[in-house]
């Protein structure tokens, strides 16, 4: 509202306004009395009246000093009547009237002075009450706009608060991501042990069975999770920075609205008694970067939706770790019992094979004993013949130290000629059921050489993946170690 909105205008005397009721120069001027006037003003019998403006009277030595002297002698270069004793400007015509003029000037500017008097009494009264008026009704707006600049100021701190839990919550997840990920190290470590140590078999033990599949599906897995740590950590990290950024541009606007509401407040509190009223020159120019209400309710909005936004963003973000961790401890912890159910199984599988060779072993050493009794019965069997063998040819060599015809092929001499025969075929079949059971002693030899190699290649398999892999697993971290508490 105009402070000269409903404003009363002064009276102009040259040009009254509408409704004014102006008084008359007649009403405030007295009567002129009826009688004669006073010497001092113009008289009806004047000559000034009648004379001709540009008639001059008689000039001369014997001028008597009287001169028809007129404002118009001036123009015309004329000279008033001088004699030797004085000079004369007017006539006593010109000096009445002159006195008259002043008079009515008088008067006419005291009426003046009266109605300017009137005129500035209405005008300070209407002005005063339009100064509280105009003071009250920006008191009201100052006010109204204080309790609008209060209400986006308790947005933008709710704001604030909720940016600084958001911020506080993804601090929390990311020392999580951190925790999770320097967990991580000890089922890579774990994993990499055990295919190294499993390395350490000997010969026919070392074999790409499953538990060496198993083992390098972990780490694989624990390889593809520590790269998808990485990159959700820089995420977060990314995220984090804007959520700083977002919370620091509603401070900045909480910290400009709370100063212009401090002055807004003082402003409000301001009264016409206050000490610290001053002049203040320029303080009615509009700056160039003086804002509109609409771009500042804009700007205000925009700024609570931005910082809305990444909030929100934040909150997602979180979300996708919190799956990204639980899914990863789970995934790992499922790897886990694959590895160790298939260890197991092979530590099973290899413990039965060292009993099934175990036992083989003994039968073949019970054999083999065998084998050896049977070998020294056939020598000492074959070292037998050799009494029956000697007593044979004993006899047949006697029997050729008979005389001429006494030496004859008789049936002893052919019953000991088959006799010797018989003993050299059994001593045969015995000394190749010898060379039999001697090559059957060395097969057996080397087959309990290798059962012995095995076991001792199983036993050794069985104290790496037992003793140390099962040993070195049992410190497999759990799955909430993994997800990062």
């Amino acid at each position: 509202m105009h402070a000269t909105a409903g404003r009363q205008q002064p009276f102009d005397p040259e040009n009254p306004g509408i409704g004014d009721k102006i008084p008359e120069l007649s009403e405030l001027r007295p009567e002129p009395p009826a009688e004669k006037p006073a010497c001092y003003l113009p008289q009806p019998e004047d000559p000034i009246m009648a004379q001709q403006v540009l008639e001059m009277g008689p000039v001369g030595p014997w001028a008597t000093g009287k001169a028809d002297w007129t404002p118009l002698g001036g123009l015309t270069g004329t000279r008033p009547v001088v004699d030797e004793y004085s000079i004369t400007h007017y006539s006593e015509g010109q000096w009445r009237a002159h006195n008259l003029e002043v008079l009515d000037n008088t008067k006419t500017e005291q009426h003046r002075a009266n109605l300017i008097d009137w005129n500035s009494r209405k005008y300070l009264e209407q002005t005063q009450s339009d100064v509280d008026k105009n003071q009250a009704d920006n008191t009201k707006r100052l006010n109204q706009r204080e309790m609008e600049i209060t209400r986006w100021k308790c947005e933008l701190d709710r704001a604030i608060v909720l940016a600084a839990e958001e911020i506080t919550f993804l601090e929390d997840q990311r020392r999580r991501l951190k925790q999770a990920a320097s967990v991580l190290q000890m089922p890579e470590s774990i994993a990499g042990e055990s295919l190294e140590r499993r390395t350490g078999r000997l010969d026919s033990e070392l074999v790409r069975d499953e538990v060496e599949e198993e083992l390098i599906k972990e780490m694989a897995l624990c390889s593809e999770i520590r790269e998808i740590f990485s990159r959700t950590l820089k995420d977060v990290e990314m995220q984090l920075l804007e959520d700083r950024t977002a919370k620091q541009r509603l401070e900045c606007d909480w910290s400009d609205k709370r100063i212009s509401h401090e002055i807004d407040a003082l402003n409000s509190s301001l009264n016409n008694r206050s000490t610290i009223l001053m002049f203040k020159p320029g303080a009615v120019s509009f700056p160039d970067n003086q804002s509109t209400p609409e771009y500042w309710e804009h700007f205000a909005k925009e700024t609570l939706l931005a910082g809305e936004t990444t909030r929100q963003r934040s909150v997602a973000l979180r979300d996708t770790l919190d799956a990204i961790l639980i899914n990863a401890a789970r995934d790992l912890r499922t790897q886990a019992d694959k590895v160790e159910m298939a260890l197991s199984k092979k530590i099973c599988c290899v413990q039965e094979a060292v009993r099934k060779m175990e036992n083989e072993l003994k039968q073949l050493l019970r054999q083999l004993a065998d084998v050896e009794d049977l070998i020294n019965t056939l020598r000492s069997a074959i070292r037998r013949m050799d009494i029956p063998m000697k007593k044979a040819q004993t006899r047949l060599d006697n029997r050729l130290l008979r005389p001429r015809l006494e030496n004859c092929r008789d049936a002893s001499h052919f019953g000991l000629i088959d006799e010797v025969k018989s003993i050299g075929e059994s001593v045969a079949a015995l000394q190749a059921q010898l060379s039999q059971a001697q090559k059957s002693q060395e097969q057996m030899i080397n087959v309990r050489n290798i059962l012995e190699r095995e076991i001792m290649l199983k036993r050794k398999t069985l104290e790496i993946e037992e003793d140390r892999i099962k040993r070195v697993r049992s410190h497999y971290p759990s799955s909430t170690a993994l997800s990062g508490y």
